[in-house]
């Protein structure tokens, strides 16, 4: 939203700022829209007509280090505004960085005042770039953790999770605040960033993950695409993230920690011949989060847009450049922001099911299949549903739920291929088993295929499922639900039905744990209560085709 064009600036407590840059591109200097300040990357021009300011220790930039005499002392400078309600999603605060520094150190706060029951309180959100620019999709980018860190640092060999090791070039760098929510009376920051000159520390060598691992051939493949650890708002190490994805008896990984990729360069070493873990990101926007899963090592992806930015599409093709996957995340999550609004015609897959059943995963699955119905009408392709479990630490369970992906061997391209072709079914954990097959006129198919048989010819659907004592089978087309059978005690058993293709365009199963009163539920109830219990397994349909005569 812009700023309130009837609300003045608010006085900052300097006499002016330190930077007076201006806007690249006309704007109105004292109300310009929030596009405006996102594409000039705010510019203290930009800035101080949000009644931004900035101190600093003095009035002139510390000198570099000359040889043979010691490194200057540290140098802090102190940013410091207000953000209006309305105040612009991203904002760019400018500082200097001379020639000799080694390690910048930031740390932040900003004010919480009481906000009336029911209305959102301030959160605000920090990374960096430096000298590069700010550019959407530029090479600035030195990393973000959100809001789960107050402080951070970053120099030549080393950098706090989440954000890059590398050179501190001198040159203009910026820090980025993210107002996530602004309170009723505004939100006032303090930034300080304290430049620590000296000699820079050796290059930092990263040691990204291998592209293969030891696989069977073509087999099913266990594997969670939806995982965050310390490097984003995670609590788990990476080495206990690979520890939790081997005791899971998961096969393949995907790192997806929000908004930076400072992880990918520490799994080389948890990754082996028994776990594939495969670089990505989660990019968190305002109009919803979505994954970028095989990305090239080190590869960033921007988040700085809304849909009505019309930049999503840019950044979804630099992920398909890359060989990998567009996936929207958990689209009917119920929190700010993450209800997803820019479409599926750049997606490869979506999300339905995230960490524990939930209601809004009944909905992602409801809507994902009325999706699927109409794709296979106009003869489109379909999108693939995904599961994974999110999990960000303890008690949250590492690979519940996962994805099972026929693939051609356990490599990067192998993984991602089968999960594009939708070869792949949701489990809750890798005690559930299942197989899906339909045959038809001395054809056969599984999961994610497609069998053409004459459209009167018997077509025997045939589920074998373990792993989910006391469920429910349900065998699902495009008119719905058209059987239901219960598991005995033991979890295991195997389901039989017959179709046509001229009945059913394509056919998918799902395998329920009994509700919390212990009864199967039978799809029709009109209560509070879903009608089944929650989800133990979950297929991609198997698609069925009537031959032409």
């Amino acid at each position: 939203m812009p700023a309130d064009p009837a609300q003045p600036p608010t006085p900052s407590p300097s006499p002016e700022p330190a930077h007076p840059g201006q806007p690249s591109q006309p704007t109105d200097p004292a109300h310009p829209g929030r596009r405006d300040l996102l594409r000039t990357g705010l510019a203290t021009g930009a800035a101080t007509a949000l009644g931004l300011a900035a101190t600093t220790g003095s009035a002139a930039a510390a000198p570099g280090p000359n040889p043979g005499k010691p490194a200057p002392a540290d140098r802090t400078l102190t940013l410091t505004g207000h953000l209006p309600t309305g105040a612009p999603d991203f904002v760019h605060l400018p500082f200097e960085v001379p020639d000799g520094v080694r390690e910048i150190a930031v740390s932040y706060g900003y004010d919480k005042p009481q906000v009336p029951a029911g209305t959102p309180g301030n959160s605000c959100d920090i990374g960096i770039f430096d000298a590069r620019g700010t550019d959407l999709g530029g090479p600035g980018f030195r990393g973000w953790s959100g809001g789960f860190r107050t402080e951070f640092s970053l120099a030549r060999d080393t950098a706090t999770p989440g954000y890059l090791p590398g050179p501190i070039d001198p040159g203009t760098w910026h820090i980025v605040l993210g107002p996530y929510q602004v309170a009723p009376q505004g939100l006032d920051y303090r930034v300080q960033v304290t430049l620590r000159f000296g000699a820079p520390g050796p290059e930092f060598t990263p040691h990204y993950p291998p592209e293969r691992a030891r696989g069977r051939g073509r087999a099913w493949y266990r594997g969670d695409c939806h995982l965050h650890t310390v490097h984003s708002d995670g609590r788990r190490l990476p080495e206990e993230v690979a520890a939790g994805a081997r005791e899971a008896g998961l096969d393949f990984i995907v790192s997806t920690d929000h908004n930076t990729s400072s992880s990918h360069a520490v799994w080389g070493p948890l990754a082996g011949p028994d776990l594939l873990i495969i670089p990505g990101e989660e990019i968190t926007t305002r109009n919803g989060h979505w994954l970028a899963l095989g990305l090239e090592p080190g590869q960033f992806v921007d988040w700085r847009y809304r849909s009505r930015d019309e930049e999503y599409p840019r950044f979804a093709r630099q992920v398909h450049r890359s060989g990998g996957l567009v996936v929207p995340a958990h689209p009917y999550c119920p929190y700010v922001a993450c209800q997803w609004k820019f479409g599926y015609e750049q997606a490869d897959a979506v999300e339905v099911w995230n960490g524990p059943w939930t209601y809004d995963d009944e909905s992602a699955v409801d809507t994902w299949d009325s999706r699927l119905a109409v794709a296979l009408r106009d003869g489109r392709s379909w999108l693939p549903a995904m599961g994974n479990s999110d999990a960000h630490s303890v008690p949250q369970v590492i690979g519940s739920p996962h994805n099972v992906v026929l693939a051609e061997d356990l490599t990067r391209d192998a993984v991602l291929d089968g999960l594009r072709a939708g070869r792949s079914w949701l489990a809750e954990s890798s005690a559930v088993r299942l197989d899906l097959t339909a045959t038809g006129h001395g054809r056969r198919a599984g999961i994610g295929e497609e069998l053409t048989v004459p459209a009167d010819a018997p077509v025997d659907v045939r589920l074998t499922v373990s792993g989910v004592p006391g469920g429910t089978v349900r065998l699902i087309t495009d008119e719905g639900q058209l059987h239901q059978e219960s598991l005995p005690a033991d979890g295991s058993g195997t389901v039989v039905w017959r179709t046509t293709a001229s009945l059913a365009a394509y056919v998918r199963a799902e395998v329920r744990h009994p509700r919390a009163d212990g009864t199967p539920g039978k799809g029709n109830s009109m209560g509070p209560d879903l009608p089944w219990g929650p989800m133990a397994a979950l297929t991609n349909p198997i698609v069925l085709r009537a031959e032409e005569r």
